[in-house]
Parts: C-alpha cells; sequence; structure tokens
C-alpha cells in the first residue's frame, strides 16, 4: 500500500515537544505533510524561546518519518519564532517588571497555597503584586482571597483584576459557576491562558506570581511562549513520589530558557501546638535534598499547619489571619529569598 499523510502524522505523534508531555501534533505544530512516492516533506511551525527545540524536533520528526515502510526520503521544514515574533501586535504584561511562575510536577502539594502566601508576604515587603490564578482546571484563588466579587471590564473591553489586600487577583473561578467543571481540550486552556495575558489591565506592577497547574502542559508552554518569565518556583512534599514530579517541573523551566529561583517544601512536618514535638509525617528534607542535586536554591519548609487550611477556606491567608505563627514565618522568608534574587537591593 502507499504511504499517506495520515500515517505520517500518526508517526508524527511520536515526537514531543522538549521538556513537555504532548506531541507536536496535538499542538498543532505540523502545518502541512506531502507524499510523493518514498519522498515525504513535513512542514513544522511554533514560537518558542528555546535554541535547542527546534533542532531537537526536527532530528526527531526525521527519525519516524524515516522508520515507515516504503520512505526513501525525508525533509522537514522548520519554522520556529522567537515568542516576540509571535505577537508582534504589542508587549504583553509591559508595565509588569517581574513575571513568576508557581508550578509543581504533581497535584495536591499545596501550590495556589504557596503562590496566594507569597504574593501577600511579597507585598508586605513593600512590591506592588498582582496574583494570575491560571490553573484553568482547578481554579481556586478566589476562594483563597475571600473573594467572588466579579472583575470590572472597561468601555475597552479589558479586564480590570479585583484587588484583594493590597494585590491585584485575576482567576477562571471568577467568572464561572464553582460547580461547574472546566472541560476544555488544549487549544482552549491556551486561548484562556492568552487572554489573561493580552485583555487582563495589570497595569504597573513590581512582580505578577501566576499560579500555574500541576504537570508540565498547555499552559505551561502557553506561558513561556508568550511572556519572558524572571523565573520559577517549585512547590513539592518531601515523599519521594512527588519528588520525582518535581524534578521532571524543574527540568521542564531548564529546558525552555526559564530560571528556576528555588524549592519549597510544603507540609514539611507537623510542630505539636501544646509541647513543640516535630513529626515528620512524610520524609525528612526531601525537597532541600533535590534542590542540592539539582543545583538550585532551597527557599524554605513549610511545616503542617491546620490553620494553613482554616485560613485558606476563610479566605485570609495565613501571613495575613496569623503572622507571627511559623507558618506565616516560613512563607515571609519564602518571599525574602524571591525578592532577593530579582531585586537584591531591595529584599530586607
Amino acid at each position: 500500500m502507499a504511504l499517506t499523510p495520515e500515517q505520517v502524522r500518526e508517526a508524527l505523534k511520536q515526537v514531543k515537544f522538549p521538556g513537555l508531555a504532548r506531541d507536536i501534533v496535538s499542538f498543532g505544530f505540523v502545518k502541512e505533510i506531502s507524499v510523493a512516492g518514498g519522498e515525504v516533506q513535513v512542514a513544522i511551525s511554533f514560537a518558542s524561546a528555546n535554541p535547542e527545540a527546534g533542532p531537537r524536533i526536527e532530528a526527531e520528526a526525521t527519525r519516524v518519518v524515516q522508520a515507515l515502510p516504503g520512505v526513501t526520503k525525508v525533509r522537514v521544514h522548520m519554522h520556529v519564532q522567537a515568542p516576540q515574533e509571535a505577537m508582534p501586535q504589542r508587549r504583553l504584561l509591559g508595565g509588569v517588571k517581574f513575571k513568576v511562575a508557581v508550578a509543581s510536577g504533581k497535584g495536591g502539594v499545596g501550590k495556589s497555597t504557596v503562590a496566594a502566601n507569597m504574593a501577600l508576604a511579597m507585598a508586605q515587603q513593600g512590591m506592588s503584586m498582582g496574583l494570575l490564578d491560571a490553573d484553568i482546571y482547578g481554579p481556586s484563588q478566589q476562594m483563597m482571597m475571600g473573594t467572588s466579587e466579579p472583575p470590572r471590564v472597561t468601555e475597552e473591553g479589558r479586564v480590570v483584576p479585583v484587588e484583594v489586600a493590597g494585590i491585584r487577583v485575576m482567576s477562571l473561578g471568577f467568572l464561572m459557576d464553582p460547580d461547574t467543571p472546566v472541560i476544555w481540550r488544549g487549544p482552549m486552556v491556551m486561548k484562556a491562558i492568552q487572554q489573561f495575558l493580552e485583555d487582563v489591565e495589570w497595569g504597573q506592577l513590581d512582580c505578577l506570581v501566576v499560579d500555574l497547574p500541576p504537570g508540565t502542559g498547555d499552559a505551561q508552554l502557553t506561558l513561556t511562549q508568550q511572556v519572558p518569565l524572571d523565573g520559577a518556583v517549585i512547590v513539592t512534599t518531601p515523599q519521594d513520589v512527588a519528588l520525582i514530579d518535581a524534578r521532571k517541573g524543574l527540568n521542564m523551566f531548564r529546558k525552555v530558557n526559564v530560571p528556576v529561583l528555588g524549592v519549597v517544601e510544603n507540609m514539611s512536618a507537623f510542630v505539636c501546638p501544646a509541647c513543640g514535638h516535630i513529626t515528620e509525617i512524610f520524609k525528612k528534607d526531601g525537597g532541600r535534598r533535590t534542590a542540592q542535586q539539582l543545583g538550585v536554591p532551597f527557599l524554605g519548609a513549610v511545616p503542617i499547619d491546620p490553620e494553613i487550611v482554616v485560613a485558606s477556606d476563610a479566605g485570609v491567608p495565613i501571613v495575613l489571619s496569623r503572622p507571627d505563627s511559623p507558618a506565616a514565618s516560613a512563607f515571609q522568608e519564602i518571599a525574602r529569598s524571591v525578592v532577593r534574587q530579582l531585586q537584591p537591593d531591595r529584599a530586607r
């Protein structure tokens, strides 16, 4: 049987975007396939700041197509744009000095809690802050920040973030019924992230903290393609299964040339409020060891404290509700470490 473009497209699904779990076909990067006898030509186009992405994808695409029966010659035409070339109409987040992503390799490690408390602690250090909830499938910052107030829309169609405790907050949770699940395919997720970047009136900010969904997928790729991030904070818990995924997330940011500011170990240990005894419920110092092994800073360990859950559910994060607690002190030290890396002269 003669080789078909559909067979070539199916083979190209084996080619993953460097550092991510999805393939170049599902991302829509394969623009054209032509087959003439045993000769195959493939056109691939995407935007990336990673200089290694193009050559790696070209080599892998050539390899998988060449392995198809009957193929005698493969030519892959690559077109890789820089992120700013992909969106020349205007500079995204032009009034924001620093953009910092908070990420995790897996869910359930307290990433959103860390993002909210870190942003508030940075604001307490005198920085003008924004908080973008980019966790499209599970937005939670509207609950953690204690508001369901819908954002205002200007006459120009720009969305104005909701201001809570002195920081500007935007989340899909403001716009949707909390009981309605978000059942979106990848392109819709990528479009939503792009709209948060393009259509929200963030104004002048020292720093925007972006709470990413867990894993390494559409939201992460869109953000790193559209905006030059100044750094990423990786959140993990001490047990091995979380640390494995944390390393994947850390390596993903490295592959797309985003500096990793450090690792936060959440749910580190339980400190008995009555006697002060420390119980290592999961493991001990897993986050610190991971940071050392990968050569990035260890930003701090946040203890297990039921008050963190109570404060988050009440919409008053613990750095506001109990600023003198050990957990709040840990978040404040994490914020100081991040500020120190972004603006060494400002940290205190």
